[in-house]
């Protein structure tokens, strides 16, 4: 018998007759009528070359044949069964796994040291690893499993990639506390545009280039800036701009989460820069798996907790 002509509904009404002896109580079981218990029967004989059950009195008896399938038949339905019955409930103390993110050091300072010590209670078994944003290719590495969840600006990605947006991340100005540059400006002040682009610049740079988000919207000002120092994360360019000439752009969040530690004072942009959403991204093929969502969950929360979406 060809399997891809196979209606699992024929081996559902061979079961039945098999119990029922009975066209129309097989028909109940099941719930069909009789016709269509009937003619389903009609079909698995042509299929099997047998009569399967032949009519004696008011009872439907089996053939050898169908004596010999019916125990097969049963153990099948019951396979099925429990292959679409609902898993065991999800317990995140008894999870055995690792899950890897992709982020900058935005994340690996801001937010996972506290998601680790945060599920540590709560599920032992779980590891947590931050690959760094400069892997690249973020729907690939979700495709091909390289991470399970990605912490990113907008990206273009393609049909299967799922996408929650976690919180907006504006832009402020640092400098170092002593900067002449900025001697006179009261901070959280509003920087004049001269002073902004007459200081040299450091920027955050994955691939190297000495442009980033806030050039395009200088441009637009028909203003330019001198970006003399490319780094490859924030924190890099933090340390730089408190011990030296340059000012920065960074997101508000990173910049008033470090200043206590690095000596940094921070002014509001003189101009409008666009604000980046920060999403949280993952494969669609784990929408419904329990742990990825148990996973998302926790961090999701723990943003909303930090007041990221607040600023």
């Amino acid at each position: 018998m060809d399997l891809n002509a196979l209606d699992l509904n024929l081996i559902r009404v061979f079961d039945a007759l098999w119990q029922e002896r009975g066209v129309t109580r097989a028909g109940d079981r099941v719930g069909l009528s009789q016709p269509a218990v009937s003619a389903a029967l009609n079909r698995l004989r042509h299929a099997l070359g047998d009569q399967l059950f032949v009519r004696r009195g008011n009872e439907m008896v089996p053939t050898p044949r169908a004596e010999e399938l019916a125990p097969r038949a049963r153990a099948a339905l019951a396979e099925i069964g429990r292959m679409l019955a609902p898993g065991p409930a999800f317990d995140p103390a008894g999870l055995e796994r690792t899950f890897t993110f992709l982020g900058s050091d935005f994340f690996s300072m801001l937010l996972m040291p506290r998601l680790a010590e945060r599920l540590g209670e709560e599920a032992p078994g779980v590891r947590l690893r931050l690959l760094d944003s400069a892997h690249g290719d973020v729907p690939r590495l979700l495709r091909d499993d390289g991470v399970d969840m990605a912490l990113e600006q907008p990206i273009e990605v393609p049909e299967g990639v799922s996408r929650e947006v976690m919180f907006r991340a504006p832009f402020v100005i640092v400098t170092a506390r002593g900067n002449p540059g900025v001697a006179g400006l009261a901070e959280g002040a509003r920087m004049p545009m001269k002073v902004f682009c007459g200081l040299e610049h450091a920027i955050r740079s994955v691939d190297g280039s000495m442009r980033g988000r806030v050039d395009a919207a200088l441009e637009e000002q028909g203003r330019h800036r001198r970006v003399t120092l490319a780094l490859p994360h924030f924190q890099a360019v933090a340390l730089a701009v408190a011990q030296g000439r340059h000012l920065a752009a960074l997101p508000v969040q990173f910049a008033r989460a470090v200043r206590d530690s690095v000596p940094l004072r921070i002014f509001a942009p003189p101009f409008e820069i666009p604000v980046p959403e920060i999403s949280l991204y993952w494969h669609a093929r784990h929408d419904r798996d329990p742990a990825h969502r148990w996973m998302r969950a926790r961090t999701l929360g723990l943003v909303a907790e930090l007041g990221f979406r607040d600023l």
